[in-house]
């Protein structure tokens, strides 16, 4: 990925960015947006009002010096990424920008220690993922048969609640046109303008299995102040209605749960995460009502239980779905108190079975040890989101 004379320099820079990241990071996005405010509509704000965004962009700048030889590893992120970037409408004309002010950051926060031939090396480094990346997304773009950026007006046929802080929107093409093709698990972009002027697109997975007439979002409201996380998701709770019209990206993602095999499958789930596995529970009932499904859910308590009535449906479908639910806070008919434990679910053959999680981040750590631990081979178990400890949110 990098020539052998700057690979020591990336490798000695691991120690120096796990204790100077999150101030290169900050310094780059300051940087940045004063020199692009217009930027600031491809970012979350909330994260960046936060902090989440400047700590993760530092863990993904560690991780990729720390893995920058192991193709193994950036694999499967660069992946992830590349949907992500897809889906906001990243351009090859972005990348020249980020990397002026992110080695600037490097130069301005290590001062000294910023040498010419450590700058020239991470300059080759960040070239070559940029490069890897734009090509990947170049590609991606023509497959889908869009521009970056580009995004389809919807009409909006429904809107249900689906418990005290989610609910779904119906979505069809505002054109009359086809819907666009995608696979369960996959989400889409809703971009949103603000009365003030600025535009943010936030990631919604697409709730409902693909064949039908329309396209399913569902929404969880998320808490927070000027610019929050939550801006659009209260933004979408409280104004949309039927017959208004959402701007909507293509469908991207590669969190593909394997709807279509005859095996053993297991879909875990908390909160809003349950949203993909809805999707591919969905479509298994429809092409495959009779495969051995365990679904296990786990919510704070039954008011936060979203798509109860997708299940039921399925359960009255499916003659071998086995449905687990963990209530956190309450004991519910039906349901199990406190958090998910997978001894508590039906068994099945752990190195033989795929496994596909969806949820917070320590929710899915928890699993994840836990599978490991009971003897699951790593090959087996998929989840919908790395975290920050992997190139997460690296433009």
């Amino acid at each position: 990925m990098i020539s052998s004379a700057s690979r020591p320099y990336i490798d000695a820079s691991v120690p120096v960015l796990r204790e100077h990241g999150l101030t290169i990071t900050t310094t780059f996005y300051r940087s940045m947006f004063d020199a692009h405010p217009e930027l600031k509509n491809l970012f979350n704000m909330g994260n960046q009002t936060s902090g989440a965004q400047q700590q993760s962009l530092a863990s993904a700048v560690f991780a990729y010096a720390a893995n920058i030889g192991n193709a193994a590893a950036l694999g499967p992120v660069v992946s992830r990424i590349v949907h992500k970037h897809a889906s906001v409408g990243i351009r090859a004309d972005h990348y020249p920008i980020v990397g002026h002010h992110l080695l600037g950051a490097i130069k301005t926060v290590l001062g000294d220690a910023a040498t010419e031939p450590l700058l020239k090396a991470w300059e080759e480094a960040y070239t070559s993922l940029a490069r890897l990346l734009i090509d990947a997304e170049a590609k991606m773009y023509e497959e889908a048969g869009v521009q970056p950026g580009e995004t389809r007006p919807m009409r909006v046929t429904e809107v249900v609640r689906e418990s005290d802080n989610v609910i779904s929107i119906r979505l069809v093409p505002a054109d009359g046109g086809a819907l666009p093709p995608f696979r369960a698990g996959q989400y889409v972009s809703v971009a949103v303008d603000f009365s003030d002027g600025h535009r943010q697109l936030r990631q919604y997975s697409l709730s409902d299995a693909p064949g039908k007439d329309s396209l399913r979002i569902s929404v969880k409201r998320e808490d927070g102040g000027a610019h929050p996380a939550g801006e659009v998701s209260t933004w979408l709770h409280n104004n949309v209605n039927v017959d208004d019209v959402l701007h909507v990206t293509h469908p991207f993602g590669d969190f593909l749960p394997d709807t279509e095999s005859n095996e053993p499958v297991v879909l875990l789930s908390a909160g809003v995460g349950v949203t993909p596995m809805i999707a591919a529970l969905n479509r298994i009932a429809a092409v495959n009502p009779e495969r051995r499904v365990i679904f296990a859910h786990a919510a704070r308590n039954a008011a936060h239980h979203a798509h109860q009535a997708d299940i039921a449906a399925a359960r009255a479908r499916m003659p071998y779905l086995h449905v687990v639910t963990f209530h956190e806070e309450d004991e519910t008919a039906g349901a199990l108190k406190g958090k998910m434990d997978l001894e508590r679910l039906p068994s099945w053959p752990r190195g033989e079975t795929d496994v596909y999680m969806c949820g917070p981040l320590p929710f899915m750590q928890a699993q994840w040890n836990a599978l490991l631990a009971a003897g699951a081979p790593a090959s087996r178990l998929h989840r919908e989101v790395f975290g920050p400890d992997l190139l997460d949110n690296l433009l």
